[in-house]
């Protein structure tokens, strides 16, 4: 079982930065894609951004709205993932989760409670 906590998230003026983090537990978290996912209020879930376990080559994906303003990176040796948002939009206003997912055997798939990214004047 892998235990997600999320932290980091608040309101902030449009054109700001925040950072939000997510600490995993169990050593499985290493194989494992990380990455973050939000939702606003009446949307779907959307992919925000992704960053690929080291055996899978640690490569980075991003939704084509926060590229070039969004960062995701990670710590394997802490299991915790982060999102430097900066330039933030009140587009980017959402419920921010947290993901840990692996589709190779043995496969999983881990959600965190989520953190509230406001981006308001």
């Amino acid at each position: 079982q892998v235990q997600l906590v999320e932290s980091g998230g608040g309101s902030v003026q449009p054109g700001g930065s925040l950072r939000v983090s997510c600490a995993a537990s169990g050593s499985i978290v290493s194989i494992a894609d990380m990455g973050w996912y939000r939702q606003a209020p009446g949307r779907e879930r959307e992919l925000v951004a992704t960053v690929a376990s080291i055996i899978s080559g640690g490569g980075t994906n991003y939704a084509d709205s926060v590229k070039g303003r969004f960062a995701i990176s990670r710590d394997n040796a802490k299991n915790t993932v982060y999102l430097q948002m900066n330039s933030l939009k009140p587009e980017d206003t959402a419920v921010y989760y947290c993901n840990v997912r692996r589709l190779a055997n043995p496969r999983f798939d881990y959600w965190g409670q989520g953190t509230q990214v406001t981006v308001s004047s």
